[in-house]
Formats: C-alpha cells, structure tokens, sequence
C-alpha cells in the first residue's frame, strides 16, 4: 500500500531503520551496524541509539545493548541505562517530558508540527552554547534537513572537544 493511500502527506515520511542505519539494499550476511543502531532521531538533531556489542572500543559511554542518547546541547553520547524494550516503554509512557524539560518553549509543538519527517530544528545561538543553555526559548530556530544537523553536531563535537561522536544515522 502507497504511503499516500495510507493517509501520510507526501515529503512527510519518516526514514526508516534501514535508510537510517545505512544498511545494504540487498541481505548481506557480513553487514553489522557498527558502534551501534540508531533508532530514533529528534527535531532538535538528538539521536537514539542502541549500543553495539563493544562500547568502550567505539568511544561511547554504558554497556553492550544499552540505549544512548546523542545530546546536541552537550555533543556527547549518554547511556541512558536501559535496554531497547525498557527505553520504548518509556518513551511511550510519558518519559520524554521529563528528559526534555528545559528545552522546550511556548509553543513548541506547533512549531515541531510544521516539520516533515526528514527535519529538525536549528537553533542560533547553538543549543550547546551557553547562552542557549540559559535561554532555550530565546533562541532563533528555522527548520533545516536532518543530515545537515546532524552533520553540524558531528562537527562542532570534532571542533570543540576533539571528540568524534561516529556514526548519527543517515537522514
């Protein structure tokens, strides 16, 4: 059945795990996800992903199996302390209100709503500054593609703290 038919609105679809995690188009047996999958992007160019079966080799934070979250205001991975089905279960609980309080501002989900599932926000001053940090809804915010934010954190993670964050996922 045709996205369209299903009711989604054209350009507004979500990629899916496989375009994300850049897997290959026909079944390969050798092909492995790397330091990890990635499961889930946010609009403010946040990334969810399940750790791969060496962390520590990767560079990243938590245990083989675990949940992390890419933070943009903090350009780091975080181990979140859960496995995939608890980390779900969260989200759909209500967790996420909690895990983005402070980043949020009046009117946030009418702006979030105008995005299409291929895009986030940009914030200037960046999310990671601290003039961001202290005034999040201050902050000037347009939509861009979620590859160029997700390139942008990448970056700025490489400039500043010399640290590279790996693999973010394909947007």
């Amino acid at each position: 059945m045709s996205a369209r038919r299903r009711g989604a609105r054209p350009g507004r679809a979500l990629p899916g795990l496989a375009e994300i995690n850049a897997m290959p188009s026909t079944f390969d047996p050798a092909w492995q996800p790397g330091a990890g999958l990635v499961v889930a992007h946010d609009v403010l160019g946040g990334v969810f992903a399940l750790n791969g079966s060496n962390p520590r080799e990767a560079g990243r934070p938590g245990e083989p199996g675990e949940i992390l979250y890419f933070a943009p205001d903090a350009l780091r991975w975080e181990a979140l302390g859960a496995g995939h089905s608890a980390w779900l279960s969260w989200t759909l609980s209500g967790g996420l209100e909690e895990f983005y309080q402070g980043l949020r501002w009046d009117g946030w989900r009418s702006e979030v709503s105008m995005l299409n599932g291929r895009q986030g926000l940009s914030f200037f001053p960046p999310s990671w500054s601290a003039e961001a940090r202290r005034d999040i809804p201050a902050t000037s915010r347009r939509a861009v593609p979620m590859a160029e934010l997700l390139d942008l954190s990448r970056d700025s993670g490489l400039q500043f703290d010399g640290a590279d964050p790996g693999f973010l996922g394909a947007a």
